[in-house]
């Protein structure tokens, strides 16, 4: 592999700015203004854009009733009109020793660096406040979210320090979960309302504490975006298949068809996980593998995300 599908680069995380306009965030139109981003609420309430006209009914405000629809009809009408809200976009990236692997076009970290540079270079073309935050195994750093390219160089430059460190020998693997971490801290700094996306390791589900992220749920949108190598899918058929993480080699005799199916089965089961857990809490769910492109593989999943906003 080339240092840039180990590595992380400024400048492959700059490119992604150039793939915002590819992937549609919101597919409605945008109202000019200084402080309204593209994603509209479906609360239904006073507002500046008209939905559509009714009967009145007891309890409407009788400021809101339209009283040509009222007078040709003989029947009281009211107006309802759309509530436009900002959403902001929050992106929890990880940048963890798990995800400093890969067999196919990057490593899994560098896979999460591009996708939440290029969600995030999205979210700004659509003129909505984007912030995160970058976890590893022992800390997290956030980046409230503002509308501003400067924000946004501010979180990649979070994403990069923390892609960089990776491969060190010194650095341990954590006893717990990092994401529960980076989700109890996210509790504290994510607006309700807002657009969550979280970019973190396939395998993250086996010690998720899902109450925090049911929790996040409540008052947010949430996109679930795990992160895998097709080798921790399939392993081949191979009398001496190597493994290397800094000095250390390990090698594996996978010509036993009991170790490959168990191995499928482990996936199998950490997907049909995820599933569920999507399915719980009725979000988005997208897991991103290293063999293809991230625009390819976001562009799916954000186009679907769209035609809800409609």
């Amino acid at each position: 592999m080339s240092s840039a599908a180990v590595y992380a680069t400024l400048e492959s995380l700059l490119e992604m700015r150039r793939h915002s306009h590819e992937l549609p965030l919101s597919a409605r139109p945008a109202h000019a203004g200084q402080q309204t981003g593209r994603q509209l609420s479906r609360l239904r309430g006073r507002g500046i854009d008209f939905d559509q006209v009714r009967l009145y009914q007891p309890g409407d405000d009788i400021r809101n009733i339209d009283w040509r629809v009222t007078a040709r009809t003989r029947k009281a009408h009211t107006k309802i009109f759309n509530e436009e809200r900002e959403r902001p976009v929050f992106i929890i990236c990880e940048q963890s020793e798990r995800l400093f692997f890969g067999t196919q076009l990057c490593f899994k970290s560098v896979l999460s660096a591009e996708a939440g540079a290029l969600i995030a270079w999205m979210a700004l073309a659509h003129n909505d406040r984007v912030g995160g935050m970058v976890f590893g195994a022992r800390e997290c750093h956030e980046i409230r979210p503002r509308r501003s390219r400067r924000a946004i160089l501010q979180l990649l430059g979070r994403v990069l320090d923390g892609n960089r460190a990776l491969g060190s020998e010194a650095t341990e693997p954590s006893a717990s979960e990092p994401l529960n971490l980076a989700l109890r801290r996210s509790r504290e700094v994510i607006r309700p309302g807002s657009i969550l996306y979280l970019l973190c390791d396939h395998a993250a589900i086996d010690a998720l504490s899902q109450p925090l992220l049911v929790a996040l749920g409540a008052h947010n949108d949430l996109v679930l975006l795990p992160i895998f190598d097709p080798l921790e899918a399939s392993l081949p058929n191979s009398p001496a298949l190597e493994f290397a993480q800094g000095q250390q080699r390990l090698t594996l005799n996978t010509t036993a068809n009991s170790l490959r199916e168990a191995w499928a089965g482990q996936f199998l089961s950490r997907q049909q996980a995820w599933q569920r857990l999507a399915k719980r809490l009725r979000c988005g769910l997208q897991p991103l593998d290293t063999g293809r492109s991230v625009v390819d593989q976001l562009r799916p999943l954000l186009s679907a995300h769209a035609r809800r906003q409609r």
